[in-house]
């Protein structure tokens, strides 16, 4: 684990840019930002578009150290060079921001209200990978949609006993346990949520740092908690479908919670924009994002 960028992502003024979206939510990423379906006939073409879009948000002058303090990546965009260099070196070399890894195969079907994480085969092998590509971190995804005490039992046990895996391996896992925020039990489910949470983070050892990332709470500064755990490198917030607007202000009312936003991030790019344009409207967004992320 390279100290300078735990100290970096534990103690660090700026957020966490969500650059993950897979398979399944590359087309949807690649339509907000106006690249139709059309636009491309298989999947390859596909990759390269979303690189494309990656790397014009990664090499905008906005995007560096100053606000951001790491960027989460997809599988194929760690594999792939921005400017010559592999991604996580670009990213750590050029800009000083701290590179980690989506690592989950997306989600199973829903089952007591929750949607645990499909097997991820071949974990140990992308985990050395990631090694090699001097990543820092993993990031993996559940969701929990009613508030089921067993279900969110099982998410957060599931989440813990692989992110003990990811840390075995030398990398500080990302626990993301998604709550929607369409559930009309949402601030039932944070509740359970917490305690789940926190019973795991106690029986986790010095020597095993995670990280998390939450939907934002109902109440303001409910995971409080969490932020202060001895355990917890730092908590980050998804957008969870809200707007940049409405993320931010719900943010910035939760003291020591920085974003770690994909839509929010990207809302307002579009492919046909000049890189001026372009570089102003990521700059807008890096800039209040920031500020949200700073209270």
């Amino acid at each position: 684990m390279n100290k300078e960028q735990l100290e970096l992502v534990k103690n660090g003024q700026g957020f966490i840019a969500a650059l993950d979206q897979s398979g399944g939510s590359t087309p949807k990423a690649l339509k907000l930002y106006g690249v139709p379906e059309d636009a491309y006939s298989n999947e390859e073409e596909m990759y390269d578009l979303i690189h494309e879009m990656r790397t014009r948000v990664m090499t905008a002058p906005a995007f560096n150290s100053d606000s951001i303090l790491g960027a989460i990546l997809f599988e194929q965009t760690m594999d792939r060079k921005v400017e010559g260099k592999y991604t996580p070196d670009y990213l750590w070399e050029e800009k000083g921001v701290v590179p980690f890894l989506k690592v989950d195969k997306g989600l199973a079907d829903e089952e007591g209200g929750v949607q645990l994480m499909k097997p991820i085969p071949n974990l140990d092998e992308l985990l050395k990978r990631a090694v090699e590509r001097k990543v820092f971190g993993t990031k993996m995804r559940s969701v929990i949609k009613e508030a089921n005490a067993e279900g969110i039992k099982q998410v957060v046990a599931q989440q813990f006993e692989v992110g003990k895996q990811i840390i075995a391996a030398g990398l500080v896992p990302i626990i993301e346990p998604e709550v929607d925020i369409h559930s009309a039990d949402k601030e039932k489910i944070e509740a359970l949520l917490k305690e789940e949470i926190l019973k795991e983070l106690d029986n986790l050892s010095e020597d095993q740092p995670v990280m998390l990332k939450l939907s934002i709470p109902t109440v303001d500064n409910f995971y409080k908690e969490l932020i202060e755990h001895p355990r917890v490198v730092r908590v980050v917030a998804l957008s969870g479908g809200y707007t940049r607007k409405e993320a931010n202000e719900k943010l910035a009312r939760n003291n020591g919670l920085i974003a770690s936003f994909s839509r929010g991030l990207s809302e307002g790019v579009s492919a046909d924009q000049s890189d001026d344009e372009f570089n102003e409207g990521i700059a807008d967004s890096i800039r209040t994002i920031y500020e949200a992320s700073i209270t």
